[in-house]
C-alpha cells in the first residue's frame, strides 16, 4: 500500500511538473488538488491497464519503427485520461511532446525519490 501511495503522488507530481512547464498540457480552470490526484490516479491507472495493451496491439508498428511508435502510444494514453479528466491537451502533438515531458519528468523523480 505504502508503494502504491508514493507511486500515485509521484505520478501527481510529475503531471504537475509538465504543466507547469509546458502549455500544451494543463488542468482546466479551478482544479483544485483532488483534481491533480485523481489525474495522477488515473494515469497511473492508464499506464497498468490499457498502454500494455495498446502496446501489444501495435507490435508490429513498433517493431517496425524501433520502438519509437511506443511515443504515439504514450500520446494515446494521455489523450484519454485527458478525456475523462480536468486534465486539457491541446492537440496529439501537444500529447506527444507531453507524454514525452511527463516519462522524462517521472524518470527524473523516480532517480529521485528512490
Amino acid at each position: 500500500m505504502r508503494g502504491l501511495l508514493a507511486r500515485l503522488l509521484l505520478n501527481t507530481l510529475a503531471i504537475w511538473i509538465v504543466t507547469l512547464v509546458y502549455p500544451g498540457v494543463r488542468f482546466a480552470p479551478g482544479a483544485g488538488l483532488l483534481d491533480y490526484l485523481v489525474v495522477g490516479a488515473i494515469w497511473g491507472l492508464a499506464n497498468a491497464f490499457i498502454r500494455p495493451v495498446l502496446l501489444l496491439l501495435a507490435l508490429p508498428l513498433n517493431l517496425l519503427t524501433l520502438g519509437l511508435f511506443t511515443l504515439v502510444v504514450n500520446a494515446l494514453v494521455l489523450l484519454l485520461v485527458a478525456a475523462v479528466t480536468p486534465l486539457e491537451v491541446l492537440g496529439f502533438s501537444q500529447a506527444l511532446v507531453g507524454a514525452l515531458l511527463l516519462s522524462l519528468v517521472s524518470l527524473v523523480l523516480t532517480w529521485i525519490f528512490d
